[in-house]
């Protein structure tokens, strides 16, 4: 952030907060969620992107006598819109960041895995910056990240469906902090979605490719890792959850869905 952001911030900042004690840098700590533990950890979970978000709101800083560039619930941040872009007082939005495992343009063929930091609510608002205090940190709240509008997730209901899966393939893609391993309860990406037939609470069966073959069998030998289901869906992505783990699921193992 370059020294006029932070000087732009002060004085917002000075403006917003000129009722308040001149030490009150955070607000009070927000209400807990009371949000059940199941649907905190599908809020917080994964994503994937096929494009750099660019015209999103961002956090570009703090509100503390020295710069800090990470931030937890109760601080009080700077976000570089404000009421001509349609901010009001009360909203809140996910706050999010994008993790690419290659320095390549994020597109189609090289996507990158979405983390979500947590969720801000505005506190205040003038005509082109804001402020909003940190309502919830699944990790740390950075300088940089975007927003999004929040909405408490729903969890699907699980299909319950046993049929065999289709020969149709999709990938396990890397997770939160780019992780390629995961166990029972954990959430990972996959790069396909709607567009492709699937709904939350579709089941899955996650396969390993051995690169083996036999005689009797000429098709590569598949090894059948566990099971995941689907927890969110979109147009060309969703997020998994592990069900079943007969071994732990890497990043490009194959994912296939049990059609209904």
């Amino acid at each position: 952030m370059t020294s006029t952001t932070r000087f732009t911030s002060s004085v917002l900042a000075a403006a917003l907060l000129a009722a308040a004690p001149v030490m009150a840098q955070r607000v009070p700590m927000p209400e807990p969620t009371n949000l059940p533990a199941d649907v905190l950890a599908l809020a917080c979970a994964p994503s994937l992107t096929y494009e750099a978000p660019v015209t999103n709101p961002r956090i570009t800083g703090g509100q503390d006598s020295v710069v800090r560039r990470i931030h937890a619930p109760g601080d009080l941040v700077v976000l570089d819109h404000g009421a001509e872009d349609g901010l009001k007082v009360g909203q809140e939005f996910y706050v999010r960041r994008v993790y690419s495992t290659t320095q390549k343009k994020v597109d189609r063929d090289n996507p990158a895995t979405v983390r979500t930091s947590g969720w801000i609510k505005v506190y205040a608002v003038d005509p082109k910056m804001s402020l909003a205090t940190v309502s919830h940190a699944c990790d740390t709240i950075e300088v940089g990240d975007y927003l999004e509008p929040f909405a408490v997730p729903r969890i699907p209901a699980a299909s319950t469906t046993r049929n065999k899966p289709e020969k149709i393939y999709g990938h396990v893609m890397p997770g939160k902090d780019l992780r390629r391993v995961f166990g029972p309860g954990d959430f990972f990406v996959l790069d396909r979605g709607s567009e492709q037939g699937i709904t939350p609470g579709a089941q899955f069966v996650v396969f390993r490719n051995k690169h083996e073959r036999n005689v009797q069998q000429p098709d590569v030998f598949l090894y059948e890792l566990g099971e995941a289901v689907a927890v969110d869906v979109q147009k060309d992505r969703a997020t998994l959850k592990v069900t079943l783990s007969r071994d732990a699921f890497e990043e490009g193992d194959l994912v296939a869905l049990r059609p209904e």
